[in-house]
């Protein structure tokens, strides 16, 4: 009976295992407290020094990959509130010029956030970039999803932007 049990359980754990879904979304609070957002898999950060429209500031990225799928929020401090919005456009041209993408998108309507949905070159394929440029405060937001246009599933990309909170 012993090992009719260790058996069952062994069968169990295995399927279990194989259930394992390929987005994992868990909700995650940025460590200075200023953005929450659901990723889909475990994010790592790092903090390099940018140029953003002529002002040099840090900005700390914090990301996960699935299925070759980059799921990503960039955050930074400007000096003051009006360069933090001014900021906002530097941040998509930059994103855009890294992918060679065209910027064809109309201007957006006043305290509205800035977006983008584009598609480029990057790692020798195709590349589509989807997201949205948020200023609050002096604080600056991009968040993203970069991946092949043939690979980004609508509904993980939705549920990845509509989850980001500022603080």
């Amino acid at each position: 009976m012993h090992i009719k049990q260790l058996f069952l359980a062994s069968l169990a754990a295995a399927l279990l295992g194989g259930c394992s879904p390929t987005y994992n979304w868990r909700d995650y609070t940025s460590s200075d407290g200023m953005f929450r957002v659901l990723f889909p898999a475990k994010p790592s950060t790092h903090t390099r020094s940018v140029d953003l429209g002529g002002i040099r500031v840090d900005m700390t990225m914090t990301a996960a990959e699935v299925e070759g799928n980059t799921f990503a929020v960039g955050t930074a401090v400007a000096p003051d509130a009006a360069m933090a919005q001014a900021t906002l456009p530097a941040m998509r041209q930059a994103l855009l010029r890294n992918i060679g993408a065209a910027d064809t998108a109309a201007a957006p309507a006043p305290g509205a956030p800035l977006e983008v949905d584009a598609t480029g070159k990057g790692n020798g394929g195709p590349v589509r970039l989807v997201g949205r440029f948020v200023a609050k405060g002096t604080r600056v937001y991009q968040v993203i999803v970069v991946g092949k246009p043939t690979a980004m599933k609508l509904e993980e990309t939705r549920q990845f932007l509509s989850s980001f909170a500022p603080q």
